[in-house]
Protein backbone atom coordinates (compact mmCIF):
# COMPACT_ATOMS: atom_id res chain seq x y z
CA UNK A 1 0.00 0.00 0.00
CA UNK A 2 1.31 3.65 -0.82
CA UNK A 3 2.35 5.23 2.36
CA UNK A 4 1.97 8.40 3.56
CA UNK A 5 4.53 8.94 6.14
CA UNK A 6 7.65 9.58 4.27
CA UNK A 7 8.66 12.48 1.85
CA UNK A 8 11.65 12.85 -0.52
CA UNK A 9 13.91 14.14 2.50
CA UNK A 10 13.01 10.79 4.58
CA UNK A 11 14.19 8.96 0.90
CA UNK A 12 17.37 10.17 0.88
CA UNK A 13 18.29 10.04 4.39
CA UNK A 14 17.70 6.59 3.31
CA UNK A 15 19.81 6.18 0.61
CA UNK A 16 22.19 8.04 2.67
CA UNK A 17 22.16 5.44 5.96
CA UNK A 18 21.69 2.01 3.59
CA UNK A 19 25.17 3.29 1.77
CA UNK A 20 26.56 3.84 5.44
CA UNK A 21 25.57 0.46 6.45
CA UNK A 22 26.58 -1.49 3.42
CA UNK A 23 30.14 0.17 3.43
CA UNK A 24 30.86 0.93 7.07
CA UNK A 25 29.07 -1.89 9.26
CA UNK A 26 28.26 -5.00 7.16
CA UNK A 27 32.04 -5.76 6.31
CA UNK A 28 33.28 -5.69 10.24
CA UNK A 29 29.90 -6.57 11.87
CA UNK A 30 30.78 -10.25 12.51
CA UNK A 31 33.99 -9.08 14.41
CA UNK A 32 31.97 -6.42 16.32
CA UNK A 33 29.55 -9.35 17.21
CA UNK A 34 32.53 -11.69 18.57
CA UNK A 35 33.43 -8.56 20.83
CA UNK A 36 30.10 -7.85 22.33
CA UNK A 37 30.33 -4.46 21.22
CA UNK A 38 30.35 -1.77 18.76
CA UNK A 39 33.51 0.38 18.21
CA UNK A 40 33.66 3.92 19.64
CA UNK A 41 34.05 5.31 16.28
CA UNK A 42 31.02 3.93 14.96
CA UNK A 43 28.96 6.25 17.44
CA UNK A 44 30.95 9.64 16.13
CA UNK A 45 30.48 8.46 12.11
CA UNK A 46 26.35 8.27 13.27
CA UNK A 47 26.80 12.02 14.79
CA UNK A 48 28.58 13.37 12.30
CA UNK A 49 25.88 11.92 10.01
CA UNK A 50 23.30 13.13 12.00
CA UNK A 51 21.89 10.32 13.67
CA UNK A 52 22.02 11.54 17.26
CA UNK A 53 20.75 15.08 16.71
CA UNK A 54 17.58 14.75 14.31
CA UNK A 55 14.97 15.03 17.58
CA UNK A 56 17.30 17.79 19.37
CA UNK A 57 15.72 21.46 18.90
CA UNK A 58 17.79 23.06 16.76
CA UNK A 59 18.89 25.85 19.35
CA UNK A 60 21.26 22.42 20.71
CA UNK A 61 22.40 22.26 17.15
CA UNK A 62 20.06 19.45 16.33
CA UNK A 63 17.40 19.32 13.16
CA UNK A 64 14.49 20.22 15.54
CA UNK A 65 12.46 17.09 14.20
CA UNK A 66 9.72 16.51 16.59
CA UNK A 67 8.12 12.91 14.76
CA UNK A 68 10.08 9.57 14.69
CA UNK A 69 9.77 9.00 11.18
CA UNK A 70 13.70 9.55 10.33
CA UNK A 71 14.36 6.70 12.96
CA UNK A 72 11.64 4.75 11.35
CA UNK A 73 13.84 4.99 7.97
CA UNK A 74 16.69 4.12 10.42
CA UNK A 75 15.78 0.95 11.76
CA UNK A 76 14.10 -0.29 8.44
CA UNK A 77 17.54 0.02 6.83
CA UNK A 78 18.87 -2.24 9.57
CA UNK A 79 16.29 -4.83 9.42
CA UNK A 80 17.18 -4.97 5.86
CA UNK A 81 20.56 -5.48 6.41
CA UNK A 82 20.34 -7.80 9.44
CA UNK A 83 22.51 -5.37 12.42
CA UNK A 84 21.75 -3.21 15.13
CA UNK A 85 24.26 0.43 15.40
CA UNK A 86 25.14 -1.05 19.00
CA UNK A 87 23.53 0.91 21.39
CA UNK A 88 22.48 3.80 19.13
CA UNK A 89 18.63 3.06 19.86
CA UNK A 90 18.95 2.95 23.58
CA UNK A 91 20.50 6.59 23.00
CA UNK A 92 18.32 8.39 20.77
CA UNK A 93 14.59 6.66 21.33
CA UNK A 94 15.44 5.95 25.19
CA UNK A 95 17.35 8.84 26.70
CA UNK A 96 17.03 11.58 24.77
CA UNK A 97 13.04 12.17 25.02
CA UNK A 98 13.81 11.80 29.23
CA UNK A 99 16.30 14.73 28.58
CA UNK A 100 14.73 16.91 26.20
CA UNK A 101 11.35 16.28 28.23
CA UNK A 102 12.93 16.47 31.95
CA UNK A 103 16.38 17.99 31.79
CA UNK A 104 16.65 21.56 32.57
CA UNK A 105 18.27 24.46 30.05
CA UNK A 106 21.48 24.03 31.94
CA UNK A 107 21.90 20.10 31.66
CA UNK A 108 21.03 20.23 28.11
CA UNK A 109 23.62 23.00 27.13
CA UNK A 110 25.63 20.78 29.11
CA UNK A 111 25.29 17.34 27.84
CA UNK A 112 23.66 17.86 24.27
CA UNK A 113 26.41 18.92 22.02
CA UNK A 114 28.70 15.63 23.46
CA UNK A 115 25.46 13.27 22.97
CA UNK A 116 24.49 15.03 18.70
CA UNK A 117 28.59 13.95 18.27
CA UNK A 118 28.47 10.81 19.90
CA UNK A 119 31.35 12.07 22.35
CA UNK A 120 28.84 11.36 25.04
CA UNK A 121 27.02 8.14 24.80
CA UNK A 122 24.32 7.55 27.31
CA UNK A 123 22.37 4.92 28.90
CA UNK A 124 19.03 4.50 31.45
CA UNK A 125 19.52 2.15 34.19
CA UNK A 126 15.73 1.04 35.37
CA UNK A 127 15.18 -2.59 35.88
CA UNK A 128 17.52 -4.30 39.10
CA UNK A 129 17.71 -7.88 39.76
CA UNK A 130 14.26 -8.34 41.57
CA UNK A 131 12.68 -5.44 39.95
CA UNK A 132 11.40 -6.44 35.96
CA UNK A 133 8.65 -4.93 34.65
CA UNK A 134 7.46 -3.83 38.14
CA UNK A 135 9.32 -0.60 38.76
CA UNK A 136 7.08 0.85 41.53
CA UNK A 137 9.77 -1.86 43.48
CA UNK A 138 12.61 -0.51 42.78
CA UNK A 139 15.52 -0.56 45.68
CA UNK A 140 18.05 1.57 44.60
CA UNK A 141 17.79 4.29 46.91
CA UNK A 142 19.83 8.14 47.02
CA UNK A 143 20.31 10.08 50.02
CA UNK A 144 20.97 13.60 50.22
CA UNK A 145 23.97 14.98 52.03
CA UNK A 146 23.56 17.26 54.86
CA UNK A 147 24.71 20.35 52.95
CA UNK A 148 22.38 19.58 50.26
CA UNK A 149 25.30 19.57 47.33
CA UNK A 150 24.80 15.98 46.34
CA UNK A 151 22.99 12.53 46.38
CA UNK A 152 24.93 9.65 48.00
CA UNK A 153 23.73 6.50 45.44
CA UNK A 154 23.65 2.76 46.27
CA UNK A 155 22.17 -0.37 44.66
CA UNK A 156 22.58 -2.49 41.47
CA UNK A 157 20.82 -2.23 38.29
CA UNK A 158 21.06 -5.27 35.29
CA UNK A 159 20.22 -5.78 31.94
CA UNK A 160 20.88 -1.88 31.31
CA UNK A 161 22.11 -2.01 27.25
CA UNK A 162 25.16 -0.10 26.68
CA UNK A 163 26.13 0.61 30.23
CA UNK A 164 29.38 -0.76 29.86
CA UNK A 165 30.56 1.69 27.25
CA UNK A 166 28.73 4.88 28.27
CA UNK A 167 29.59 7.92 29.62
CA UNK A 168 26.24 9.06 31.29
CA UNK A 169 23.78 6.63 32.78
CA UNK A 170 20.30 8.22 34.48
CA UNK A 171 19.73 5.56 37.33
CA UNK A 172 16.21 5.69 38.50
CA UNK A 173 16.36 5.24 42.31
CA UNK A 174 14.16 6.02 45.24
CA UNK A 175 14.84 9.47 47.30
CA UNK A 176 12.82 8.78 50.05
CA UNK A 177 11.91 5.86 51.91
CA UNK A 178 9.74 3.05 50.15
CA UNK A 179 5.80 3.39 51.39
CA UNK A 180 3.88 0.20 50.85
CA UNK A 181 1.16 2.38 50.64
CA UNK A 182 2.33 4.45 47.73
CA UNK A 183 4.54 2.39 46.03
CA UNK A 184 5.14 4.23 43.29
CA UNK A 185 6.14 8.04 45.32
CA UNK A 186 9.79 8.75 45.84
CA UNK A 187 11.42 7.41 42.66
CA UNK A 188 13.97 10.19 41.26
CA UNK A 189 15.84 10.19 38.13
CA UNK A 190 19.90 10.53 38.48
CA UNK A 191 22.40 11.21 35.88
CA UNK A 192 25.46 9.68 36.70
CA UNK A 193 28.85 9.97 35.39
CA UNK A 194 30.23 6.87 34.74
CA UNK A 195 33.75 8.18 35.65
CA UNK A 196 32.41 8.23 39.48
CA UNK A 197 33.63 6.66 42.39
CA UNK A 198 32.05 4.16 43.14
CA UNK A 199 30.53 3.44 40.15
CA UNK A 200 31.06 0.07 38.61
CA UNK A 201 30.02 -2.19 35.47
CA UNK A 202 30.00 -5.46 36.74
CA UNK A 203 29.10 -8.66 34.22
CA UNK A 204 29.08 -8.04 30.55
CA UNK A 205 25.74 -10.23 29.98
CA UNK A 206 25.95 -13.22 27.38
CA UNK A 207 22.58 -13.05 25.19
CA UNK A 208 21.55 -15.18 22.60
CA UNK A 209 21.16 -12.22 20.43
CA UNK A 210 21.76 -8.59 19.93
CA UNK A 211 25.26 -9.58 20.67
CA UNK A 212 26.82 -6.23 19.00
CA UNK A 213 25.06 -4.50 21.52
CA UNK A 214 26.27 -4.52 25.00
CA UNK A 215 24.59 -5.04 27.75
CA UNK A 216 25.76 -5.55 31.70
CA UNK A 217 25.22 -5.01 35.05
CA UNK A 218 25.79 -2.03 37.14
CA UNK A 219 26.67 -1.45 40.86
CA UNK A 220 26.54 1.81 42.97
CA UNK A 221 28.81 2.50 46.15
CA UNK A 222 28.33 5.81 47.63
CA UNK A 223 28.27 7.23 44.37
CA UNK A 224 28.28 10.94 44.99
CA UNK A 225 25.90 12.61 42.39
CA UNK A 226 25.71 16.73 42.45
CA UNK A 227 21.82 17.71 43.09
CA UNK A 228 22.76 19.65 39.58
CA UNK A 229 22.30 15.93 38.18
CA UNK A 230 19.16 15.51 39.45
CA UNK A 231 16.50 14.89 36.56
CA UNK A 232 13.26 17.24 36.50
CA UNK A 233 11.90 16.83 40.55
CA UNK A 234 12.89 14.53 43.37
CA UNK A 235 9.84 11.78 43.57
CA UNK A 236 8.32 12.55 39.89
CA UNK A 237 10.29 9.30 38.49
CA UNK A 238 7.61 6.88 38.07
CA UNK A 239 5.18 9.37 36.33
CA UNK A 240 8.15 10.19 33.78
CA UNK A 241 8.59 6.78 33.73
CA UNK A 242 4.83 6.02 32.41
CA UNK A 243 5.17 9.07 30.10
CA UNK A 244 8.02 7.70 27.85
CA UNK A 245 6.90 4.36 27.69
CA UNK A 246 4.32 4.94 24.87
CA UNK A 247 8.01 6.21 22.67
CA UNK A 248 9.72 3.36 24.12
CA UNK A 249 6.62 0.92 23.08
CA UNK A 250 6.40 2.73 19.98
CA UNK A 251 9.89 1.98 19.27
CA UNK A 252 9.75 -1.41 20.00
CA UNK A 253 6.96 -1.84 17.95
CA UNK A 254 8.74 -0.22 14.93
CA UNK A 255 12.45 -1.95 15.22
CA UNK A 256 10.25 -5.17 15.21
CA UNK A 257 7.92 -4.69 11.75
CA UNK A 258 11.18 -3.44 10.39
CA UNK A 259 13.24 -6.91 11.24
CA UNK A 260 10.21 -8.67 9.84
CA UNK A 261 10.22 -6.59 6.85
CA UNK A 262 13.59 -7.30 6.53
CA UNK A 263 13.06 -10.91 7.13
CA UNK A 264 11.12 -11.05 4.30
CA UNK A 265 13.88 -9.66 2.28
CA UNK A 266 16.21 -11.97 3.13
CA UNK A 267 14.36 -15.08 2.52
CA UNK A 268 13.17 -13.74 -0.66
CA UNK A 269 16.11 -13.00 -1.94
CA UNK A 270 18.08 -16.87 -0.55
CA UNK A 271 14.84 -18.73 -2.09
CA UNK A 272 15.50 -17.16 -5.46
CA UNK A 273 19.17 -17.93 -5.19
CA UNK A 274 19.16 -21.77 -3.90
CA UNK A 275 18.42 -24.36 -5.88
CA UNK A 276 16.89 -27.51 -4.83
CA UNK A 277 15.49 -30.76 -6.75
CA UNK A 278 16.92 -29.40 -10.01
CA UNK A 279 14.98 -25.43 -9.42
CA UNK A 280 15.22 -22.50 -7.20
CA UNK A 281 13.47 -22.79 -3.79
CA UNK A 282 11.20 -19.75 -4.69
CA UNK A 283 9.45 -22.51 -7.07
CA UNK A 284 7.94 -24.53 -4.96
CA UNK A 285 3.96 -23.44 -4.41
CA UNK A 286 4.90 -23.77 -0.31
CA UNK A 287 7.69 -20.86 -0.78
CA UNK A 288 5.36 -18.56 -2.18
CA UNK A 289 2.58 -19.75 -0.24
CA UNK A 290 4.76 -18.69 2.93
CA UNK A 291 6.18 -15.50 2.03
CA UNK A 292 2.75 -14.20 0.95
CA UNK A 293 1.08 -14.77 4.23
CA UNK A 294 4.38 -13.43 5.89
CA UNK A 295 3.74 -10.10 3.27
CA UNK A 296 0.01 -10.09 4.61
CA UNK A 297 1.64 -9.96 8.18
CA UNK A 298 3.78 -7.22 7.76
CA UNK A 299 1.87 -4.92 5.64
CA UNK A 300 -0.78 -5.35 8.43
CA UNK A 301 2.38 -4.41 10.77
CA UNK A 302 3.35 -1.77 8.50
CA UNK A 303 -0.23 -0.01 8.38
CA UNK A 304 -0.42 0.08 11.96
CA UNK A 305 3.30 1.56 12.78
CA UNK A 306 2.52 4.02 10.30
CA UNK A 307 -0.78 5.07 11.75
CA UNK A 308 1.24 5.14 15.57
CA UNK A 309 3.52 7.63 14.07
CA UNK A 310 0.47 9.88 12.48
CA UNK A 311 -0.60 9.71 16.26
CA UNK A 312 2.33 10.30 18.27
CA UNK A 313 3.39 13.31 15.84
CA UNK A 314 0.27 14.72 16.65
CA UNK A 315 0.51 14.03 20.30
CA UNK A 316 -2.57 11.60 20.36
CA UNK A 317 -0.89 8.70 21.23
CA UNK A 318 -2.31 6.71 24.34
CA UNK A 319 -0.47 4.04 25.85
CA UNK A 320 -3.19 1.79 25.41
CA UNK A 321 -2.43 2.11 21.69
CA UNK A 322 1.09 2.26 21.80
CA UNK A 323 0.47 -1.37 23.73
CA UNK A 324 -1.55 -2.20 20.58
CA UNK A 325 1.38 -1.61 18.34
CA UNK A 326 3.98 -2.84 20.44
CA UNK A 327 2.22 -6.36 20.54
CA UNK A 328 0.89 -6.59 17.60
CA UNK A 329 4.27 -6.06 15.68
CA UNK A 330 6.49 -7.95 18.21
CA UNK A 331 4.30 -11.21 17.90
CA UNK A 332 3.70 -10.45 13.79
CA UNK A 333 8.28 -10.38 13.81
CA UNK A 334 8.06 -13.32 16.27
CA UNK A 335 6.16 -15.21 13.43
CA UNK A 336 7.40 -14.05 10.24
CA UNK A 337 11.10 -14.58 11.04
CA UNK A 338 10.50 -17.98 12.05
CA UNK A 339 9.22 -19.15 8.83
CA UNK A 340 11.57 -16.55 6.99
CA UNK A 341 14.51 -18.87 8.67
CA UNK A 342 12.10 -21.91 8.03
CA UNK A 343 12.96 -21.16 4.16
CA UNK A 344 16.70 -21.38 4.30
CA UNK A 345 16.75 -24.46 5.74
CA UNK A 346 19.76 -25.37 7.57
CA UNK A 347 21.46 -22.22 6.45
CA UNK A 348 18.99 -20.41 8.01
CA UNK A 349 20.73 -21.81 11.71
CA UNK A 350 24.36 -20.49 10.53
CA UNK A 351 25.26 -17.15 12.08
CA UNK A 352 26.94 -16.19 9.06
CA UNK A 353 23.12 -15.48 7.17
CA UNK A 354 21.61 -12.68 8.38
CA UNK A 355 18.37 -14.31 8.95
CA UNK A 356 19.97 -15.93 12.16
CA UNK A 357 20.89 -12.98 13.72
CA UNK A 358 17.29 -11.33 13.22
CA UNK A 359 15.88 -14.60 14.53
CA UNK A 360 17.95 -14.17 17.62
CA UNK A 361 17.99 -10.33 17.80
CA UNK A 362 14.13 -10.53 17.68
CA UNK A 363 12.65 -12.83 20.55
CA UNK A 364 13.86 -9.40 22.96
CA UNK A 365 10.71 -7.37 21.64
CA UNK A 366 8.31 -9.62 23.23
CA UNK A 367 9.97 -8.81 26.28
CA UNK A 368 11.63 -5.49 26.67
CA UNK A 369 10.00 -2.28 27.03
CA UNK A 370 7.13 -4.35 29.03
CA UNK A 371 6.19 -7.88 27.84
CA UNK A 372 3.62 -8.97 25.77
CA UNK A 373 1.22 -10.14 28.72
CA UNK A 374 1.87 -6.69 30.46
CA UNK A 375 0.06 -5.15 26.97
CA UNK A 376 -1.96 -6.69 27.14
CA UNK A 377 -3.20 -6.24 30.51
CA UNK A 378 -2.59 -2.48 29.09
CA UNK A 379 -5.39 -3.12 26.52
CA UNK A 380 -7.97 -5.32 28.92
CA UNK A 381 -7.86 -2.41 31.05
CA UNK A 382 -8.32 -0.31 28.19
CA UNK A 383 -11.35 -2.32 27.50
CA UNK A 384 -12.90 -1.75 30.44
CA UNK A 385 -11.98 -5.30 31.59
Amino acid sequence: MRRTVFTEDHEAFRTTIRTFIAEDVVPHYAGWERQGHVPRELYRRLGALGVFGINVPEEFGGAGVTDLTYLTVLREECGRAGVVLGAESVHTCLVLPYLLEFGSDEQKRRWLPGFLSGEIMTAIAMTEPGTGSDLAGIATRARLSEDGAHYVLNGAKTFITGAARADLVLVVCRTTPYDPANRRAGLSILCVDTRSEGFAVGRKLDKIGLRAQDTAELSFTDVRVPVENLLGKEGAAFSYLTHNLVVERLGAAVGAYANAAGGIGLAGKYVQERDVFGRPVAGFQNTKFVLAECAAEVEAAQCLVDRALLEHAAGRLTPADAARAKLFCTEVAGRVIDKCLQLHGGYGYMLEYPIARLYADTRVNRIYAGTSEVMKTIIAKDLGL
